[in-house]
């Protein structure tokens, strides 16, 4: 039996979301009669999207270029303006019809700051925060078919569906002229770097900003390719349905947190080789790998030896260089159609970060070999790692084998139940209602 991810529709998220503010929030809610206190609906719905990341892992924070598609699994907010200097925040994670858990936070709009909250509320009142936008307190609801550790991004659909919402409202005060606010920008480009840092400095988990970047301007159809040493992107026509071909996500269920030290110990090697090389980019060093051994060296953590700490570093940089290299010809590989070359790509960059950059485990490995015996004309991990999840491309008639395939081989090795989903390019955050 095959576990497909659970996903609303587009109405059905609407009103769901909208349902959870009417509980906890609505006028005929007990304790809810002051006059700072929202109404009985919400101003309006907004929703942003969870990614996957065809193939540039880990080059994100390093000058690197990525090509990551939204998916049709969406983080939906109902929001609205109260009066009391707090953020009101409810949260329901988990598709309809499954046991979903609730979460309640209140903290006062004067308490964020760098380091709190550092959980899971701190990517929702963190990204307000960040973006300094002049609200008088929020009340939020939210709903979310993006699995949580699945390394499909939920943290920037949750951080980019709040940032829009809130710029909205914002905006909206703003524009009265009986407000004493200044107009507040709704520029998406300002909205992720604000969602960037509520994750970075707030909740304290190192990421580069890729996930928040797709978030914020996919379109459907399409993957967006990111060079962060430019900053510039375009759009890449993915349409891959056209073509016979299909994408299946196969969520591992393996323990997954890019906040517990093994993704920040690594970009702090490739920051410090990167520096220590004066360049803005591993990308435009001359034989990089070979030149960091001078940073290894004089950077050995105390109890480690000295070779092999320098076989590690020499590992991640070549890692580095060889994904950035490797993407830009897997992007020439999509605009000619050439799909065979382009699985060929995702294979490398999956043993790449298997072998050097070490952030696979058992259970995405084995997705990986399993579709590949199956079909696929590529398959890697995609994400963080440790945990999360695998993409593979695959002819649409052999989808649903694979993935019973996949099933099947978790469980003869004993791993938690994967679950399974096809993934669409989507679109990037948007108003709903």
């Amino acid at each position: 039996m095959v576990n497909w991810f659970s996903t609303r529709s587009n109405e059905q998220a609407i009103a769901d979301v909208t349902a959870l503010f009417r509980e906890h929030f609505g006028q005929d809610t007990p304790g809810n009669t002051g006059p700072g206190r929202s109404s009985a609906e919400p101003a309006g719905v907004w929703s942003a999207p969870g990614r996957v990341n065809l193939i540039g892992e880990h080059v994100d924070y390093a000058g690197g270029i990525c090509l990551p598609f939204a998916l049709s699994q969406r983080t939906y907010v109902a929001a609205a303006l109260n009066h009391d200097g707090v953020y009101r925040v409810v949260s329901q994670f988990g598709a309809e019809n499954t046991q979903a858990e609730i979460m309640h936070e209140e903290i006062a709009m004067d308490q964020v700051c760098p380091g709190y909250p550092d959980n899971w509320v701190g990517y929702v009142v963190g990204t307000v925060w960040a973006a300094g936008l002049e609200v008088p307190g929020l009340d939020i609801a939210i709903v979310s078919d993006v699995p949580v550790g699945a390394g499909l991004s939920s943290s920037a659909a949750l951080e980019c569906s709040v940032a829009l919402a809130a710029a909205d409202l914002a905006a909206g005060l703003a524009a009265d002229p009986a407000s004493d606010l200044t107009e507040t920008s709704t520029d998406r480009t300002a909205l992720m770097h604000a969602a960037i840092r509520a994750e970075n400095e707030v909740v304290g988990a190192s990421t580069g900003g890729l996930d928040q970047r797709i978030a914020l301007f996919a379109e459907p159809g399409h993957a967006l390719a990111i060079d962060f040493a430019t900053d510039s992107t375009h759009q890449v026509p993915f349409q891959i349905a056209d073509r016979g071909l299909a994408v299946l996500i196969t969520n591992t269920n393996a323990p997954h947190s890019l906040a517990d030290g093994q993704y920040a110990s690594r970009r702090a090697v490739v920051d410090g080789v990167t520096a220590d090389l004066g360049v803005d980019s591993l990308r435009y060093a001359d034989n990089a790998e070979a030149e960091s051994a001078r940073w290894a060296e004089a950077n050995t953590p105390e109890g480690v030896d000295a070779a092999a700490w320098q076989a590690v570093v020499g590992k991640r940089v070549r890692h580095i260089v060889s994904e950035i290299s490797r993407t830009a010809e897997a992007i020439k590989q999509l605009q000619a159609g050439d799909m065979a070359g382009f699985g060929e790509s995702m294979q490398a960059s999956h043993a790449s970060l298997r072998d050097d950059y070490e952030v696979s485990v058992a259970q995405l490995d084995v997705s990986v070999d399993v579709a590949m015996q199956h079909g696929a004309l590529g398959a890697r991990m995609t994400g963080g790692g440790f945990g999360g999840s695998s993409i593979a491309l695959l002819p649409s008639e052999k989808v649903e084998l694979a993935a019973e395939a996949i099933a099947r081989a978790f469980a003869e090795a004993g791993f938690a139940e994967p679950e399974f989903a096809v993934a669409l390019p989507g679109a990037g955050a948007r108003r709903e209602a």
